[in-house]
């Protein structure tokens, strides 16, 4: 009996593309457990303070330490403050949308960007558990608090990972999204459009600009966000060869590896099938 065409579309997937329906449960379920387990983080505020500490002594004898300038320069300037506030704030709807036009119109490219993108999240976590840090507006005397002042969802927003109870800076998650988001046009472009992939990468250099600029993070978090990236696609893609070892050595599908592998069809059936496989 042949299943229904939405069942596959759902359930399985077509066209290269995971079920929509399985796909976004666990996307949704990952997403959930991040925001639950982060929001638990960064809660010694003696160590976060002294965490900060160390990264600007560090950061001053590099010559590194440009967030009291650029801070400064911002809060002296009102229009530009207003304006800094919505990347900072609004930035998911890039991810999301990110996350959904590559799932639209690259399946070729998805689960390799939708894998390193749980492999973010799986590798933050315990750094954020392990290195509490307080972040500038918080740590450097006479930081302004750009956001909390030009704050366009209000102040219910502050209660969240960038309230004060939350000490979160290392890395910076804004702009390790804002890379991800570049990564993830860049391997979906590179090949047919590889100007419009590079210039991709100017979405988290804005973002380096911002987060530098509102007082929400130090010139080494953002360093650690770019080694949180490399690491992540390091990591997704040695997942992917070692799940897809194992569905071959047990000739067996194995639905939850394929989907953090990012096998093609979620289980592999299809493809040993289709003769993609050995059987």
């Amino acid at each position: 009996m042949t299943a229904p065409p939405w069942t596959r579309v759902l359930v399985r997937g077509t066209g290269g593309r995971p079920g929509v329906l399985v796909e976004l449960i666990l996307l949704l379920l990952c997403f959930w457990l991040f925001t639950l387990l982060g929001a638990a983080a960064g809660t010694d505020f003696a160590a976060a303070e002294a965490n900060a500490q160390a990264v600007q002594s560090a950061e001053h004898a590099m010559h590194l330490d440009v967030e009291r300038s650029v801070n400064g320069w911002l809060a002296g300037n009102p229009v530009a403050s207003r304006i800094a506030v919505y990347p900072y704030r609004l930035y998911y709807a890039v991810v999301a949308g990110t996350l959904l036009w590559v799932f639209a119109r690259h399946p070729e490219v998805y689960r390799k960007v939708r894998s390193t993108m749980v492999a973010m999240m799986a590798l933050v976590l315990p750094v954020y558990w392990a290195v509490p840090m307080s972040p500038p507006r918080f740590a450097l005397p006479g930081a302004v608090d750009i956001v909390a002042r030009y704050d366009i969802l209000g102040e219910g927003a502050r209660y969240g990972w960038t309230h004060p109870s939350h000490h979160t800076a290392m890395p910076s998650m804004h702009v390790g999204w804002s890379l991800w988001c570049a990564y993830a046009v860049w391997c979906a472009l590179r090949g047919t459009r590889p100007r419009a992939a590079l210039v991709a990468w100017l979405f988290p250099a804005l973002m380096v600009a911002d987060v530098l600029a509102t007082g929400n993070h130090y010139v080494l978090d953002i360093v650690g966000s770019v080694a949180l990236l490399a690491v992540a696609i390091v990591a997704a893609s040695l997942w992917g060869r070692l799940a897809a070892r194992t569905r071959r050595s047990r000739s067996l599908p194995a639905a939850g590896a394929g989907w953090l592998a990012g096998d093609e069809t979620g289980t592999g059936q299809d493809r040993r099938a289709a003769g993609d496989l050995p059987r």
